[in-house]
């Protein structure tokens, strides 16, 4: 057989592993088996009515043919104006490229910033496709532990002591995926410093920028300094339930925007047409559903909080944020990944191995709410069971 280039091991490694038990666990429920899956952040909701007949309306009026590649006018005016109002600041519809999820605007950006020999900081945790869609741009992660004790806060001290000469960029996501944090002002204010300072690229993954629970969201873009810099990847997905239509964006300079253009030509050749008016419809005319979505995590993270909180052997971190949340496992004397090994052996529940998004979370598992209250009530209650066994033997 030829052989491989390098990049099939450079996307490798075990962000890809993490998943072993979550595939394990999916086949077994289509198997009928009593299984309950924590383990992933596909919403157990549908997408709403509204944006489904909006696509279902452009296939029947004969929208299958080829779309405009980084999008539909309309759709980037509307994702540009969306972004202005957040971050306060002009946002043309040349600024935004669209893309089939988030997952591809990261790749497309850590492609159009990265190359060879540049290294790039990542805080932990991060999530686990980080490492891949780096390594296919030939970069090196240089991973940031957070400070020590503190729920995974960014160690800005660390940060500044990480710059060296081949640092080219700065990932992470706001809020955090898996930890549900979310970057205060001195945070945010200090990163852009530092990057100012050594003109760096900053891409910011705010996924789940409209799932925060209490407060206002503030976008890292909204900083005066931040527009010829920072990246801005964005997508419907968690927002409006829409994981499988693969609709995400792209903000940044106009200039970066048309490379990006260039790339998506290659790679994808444009969002189709009728999924466009679905996204379309989400940003302008389901404007309440991002609302309503965030009071169902909030309360499902209330319940899984209250089922854990207590629990010996158990430290639960509450999120502020998102659809997911760590608990230490390590005072029951297993690391994150021999935890969800076992909990999926014994207790027949998947969650997944902390380690997957950094050295920092090897002694925690993450387990998501995009499963139904009674699950995620059940899935708590399994956890528990292992927790206590686990300490009486």
């Amino acid at each position: 057989m030829p052989r491989f280039s390098s990049l099939v091991d450079r996307v490798a490694g075990p962000g890809a592993d993490a998943w072993e038990n979550h595939f394990r666990a999916v086949e077994a429920q289509k198997r009928g088996e009593d299984v309950i899956v924590l383990s992933v952040g596909d919403p157990d909701l549908d997408t709403p009515a509204l944006i489904v007949d909006k696509a279902i309306a452009a296939l029947r009026n004969g929208d299958t043919h080829y779309a405009d590649v980084p999008g539909r006018r309309h759709l980037r005016e509307a994702i540009a104006d969306r972004h202005a109002a957040a971050v306060g600041q002009t946002t043309e519809w040349r600024n935004v490229l669209v893309t089939s999820g988030a997952q591809n605007a990261l790749f497309v950006a850590a492609q159009l910033i990265l190359e060879p020999g540049d290294e790039v900081l990542v805080f932990e945790p991060a999530y686990v496709t980080y490492p891949a869609l780096l390594g296919a741009a030939g970069a090196t992660i240089i991973n940031l532990a957070p400070l020590p004790g503190s729920g995974f806060r960014v160690d800005q001290a660390g940060l500044d002591a990480a710059v060296s000469a081949r640092t080219k960029a700065i990932f992470f996501s706001n809020p955090n995926n898996p930890a549900g944090t979310i970057l205060n002002s001195d945070e945010r204010a200090a990163i852009l410093e530092l990057a100012i300072r050594h003109d760096l690229w900053i891409v910011a993954d705010e996924v789940y920028g409209d799932l925060v629970f209490k407060g206002g969201f503030v976008p890292f873009a909204a900083q005066a300094g931040a527009a010829e810099r920072v990246l801005t990847v964005g997508s419907l997905s968690k927002s409006h339930a829409m994981t499988g239509w693969r609709t995400g964006w792209l903000v940044g300079p106009r200039e970066l925007i048309d490379h990006g253009e260039r790339l998506a030509l290659a790679m994808l050749y444009g969002l189709p047409g009728f999924i466009q008016e679905a996204a379309y419809a989400a940003i302008v005319e389901a404007t309440d559903v991002p609302r309503a979505m965030t009071a169902i995590y909030a309360a499902r993270a209330a319940i899984a909080t209250t089922a854990l909180e207590g629990v010996p052997g158990l430290s639960v971190l509450p999120p502020t944020a998102g659809m997911f949340m760590m608990i230490d496992v390590g005072a029951t004397g297993l690391n994150g990944a021999q935890f969800a090994a076992s909990l999926f052996n014994s207790e027949s529940v998947s969650v997944l191995d902390g380690a997957a998004f950094g050295r920092a979370a090897r002694d925690h598992i993450r387990i998501s709410f995009a499963a139904s209250e009674n699950a995620i009530v059940e899935g708590c209650q399994r956890i528990r069971n292992l927790a206590e066994h686990l300490l009486l033997t």
